[in-house]
């Protein structure tokens, strides 16, 4: 990329959506995966669709935690790209590889070994075993899931990003097929339930990953030449290695307190009731859907900010924040009209309307969706921001914020509300987007003095 020509705010807004259209259409279709889990898991019944959205919610806090800590690997890939230096991209990608290797080689085990932390944590002995029984199995796509997300980000580094949509877009077609064979025992299958659930989805992250690693491989592209990825692909080479783990496990540890503050709303919802946690699986899993966009808008945010640091430009940079931070604003404002206008048309893609059984689950996610809308421009400008922060490499004092913010600000008083207030539930949702409303502070607070000092960052602080 290494040139020396500006661009306009018109040509940035195309450059940003070049790269985020297609991985936001890619991230929307592995969030449907979670989707189409959750309203299979709704068709066998409201006790399996508790336990899955709790193994949902656990899986999740891994994956999520081992993406963001790979998100180094973006924002190291678009510098180098930026700087015009392609075969230090490949080093870098190679580098992430083993990174991901050695997370899921410490996680996979945990994974199959949680029951007596859910019976800790109070949760109902009938959802326990359901709940293991997903876990189990699903533990096993970890290792290709964080694979994708290395090779994900370094093909987005370089601005090729359309073929990654293609491939999520198929694997999710696959998921959802193999869900309904494996869960409901089709074509000569036995019926697995929530096992088949969890195998369906751990051979459709197989499937990217091995689809994306193809496609970077494959003779025949040869825009990818250049960046020599399979050099020595078996050594570690500590200077690359060093950098992606001390930009990235910033990263990860804030998403790890970022996620673990909804993974502990989902045991609270448990401790209320079978019912308010079937409530909380419906309405979080429809809020995942939508934080798909702006997470991908995230990621070009990084990659933008990232590429034009890699020239040391802070005019751009700003250009490509202000941006980002629009377009996202933007679709958040649509989201939230439709989540506080039509709350129970989503809750009747999960659950029939017309069950008496159904009322009380119903009810409960209309009310959590609603208070959802009102907090999803928040929550997308607290993400797009952590996303130009990243790209600027900026990870530890942010990781600070973040963990003051989610758990100083949301979870005391998410707790103080759910459980101290007559709001119950609501009063744990309305906590959380107490702790994304002040992180969105803190970030944007962040970014503006790294804007009043103007000068490159050398390394994360």
């Amino acid at each position: 990329m290494k040139s020396t020509t500006e661009y306009t705010f018109y040509q940035e807004a195309r450059a940003f959506l070049s790269l985020a259209l297609p991985l936001a259409s890619a991230q929307v279709a592995q969030a449907l995966t979670g989707f189409v889990d959750t309203v299979m898991m709704g068709w066998l019944g409201q006790l399996p669709l508790a336990a899955g959205g709790l193994a949902a919610m656990v899986f999740s806090s891994f994956v999520l935690t081992g993406t963001s800590a790979l998100a180094s690997v973006s924002a190291l890939a678009a510098e180098a790209y930026g700087a015009g230096r392609p075969r230090y991209v490949g080093k870098i990608a190679r580098q992430g590889l083993w990174v991901a290797l050695f997370m899921a080689l410490i996680s996979v085990p945990i994974m199959g070994h949680l029951q007596g932390g859910l019976n800790a944590l109070g949760q109902d002995p009938m959802v326990i075993p359901l709940a293991h029984s997903y876990l189990v199995v699903v533990r096993w796509g970890l290792l290709p899931a964080l694979g994708f997300v290395v090779l994900r980000g370094t093909i987005s580094a370089i601005s090729s990003t359309r073929p990654i949509m293609v491939i999520v877009l198929a694997a999710t077609v696959l998921n959802g097929i193999g869900n309904y064979v494996l869960a409901f025992g089709k074509l000569g299958f036995p019926a697995m339930g929530l096992a088949g659930l969890g195998l369906a989805s751990a051979i459709a992250h197989w499937t990217m990953f091995l689809s994306l690693l193809a496609y970077l491989l494959w003779p025949q592209t040869q825009k990818f030449r250049a960046y020599d990825f399979c050099q020595g692909w078996y050594r570690l080479d500590l200077q690359p290695l060093k950098r992606i783990v001390q930009v990235g496990w910033p990263i990860g540890l804030a998403t790890f307190w970022e996620h673990g503050l909804f993974t502990v709303m989902t045991f609270w919802m448990g401790i209320l009731g079978t019912a308010v946690l079937a409530a909380n699986q419906i309405a979080l899993q429809t809020v995942v859907v939508v934080f798909m966009v702006p997470l991908a808008f995230s990621q070009g945010a990084t990659i933008r900010v990232g590429q034009w640091l890699g020239q040391r430009n802070w005019p751009q940079i700003k250009q490509a924040a202000t941006v980002s931070i629009g377009l996202t604003t933007l679709f958040m404002a649509i989201a939230a009209l439709a989540l506080i206008v039509y709350p129970q048309a989503l809750v009747g893609l999960y659950l029939d309307l017309n069950d008496p059984a159904n009322a009380e689950t119903i009810r409960f996610s209309c009310t959590l969706l609603r208070v959802a809308g009102c907090g999803q421009i928040v929550d997308g400008f607290q993400r797009v921001m952590n996303g130009v922060l990243q790209g600027l490499q900026d990870t530890r004092i942010p990781m600070i914020l973040g963990i003051a913010a989610y758990w100083g600000a949301g979870c005391t008083t998410g707790y103080w509300l759910g459980f101290h207030t007559a709001l119950g539930g609501i009063g744990v949702w309305i906590g959380s987007y107490v702790g994304l409303t002040v992180a969105s502070i803190l970030f944007g607070a962040r970014f503006y003095g790294h804007l009043q000092r103007k000068h490159p960052l050398n390394s994360p602080r």
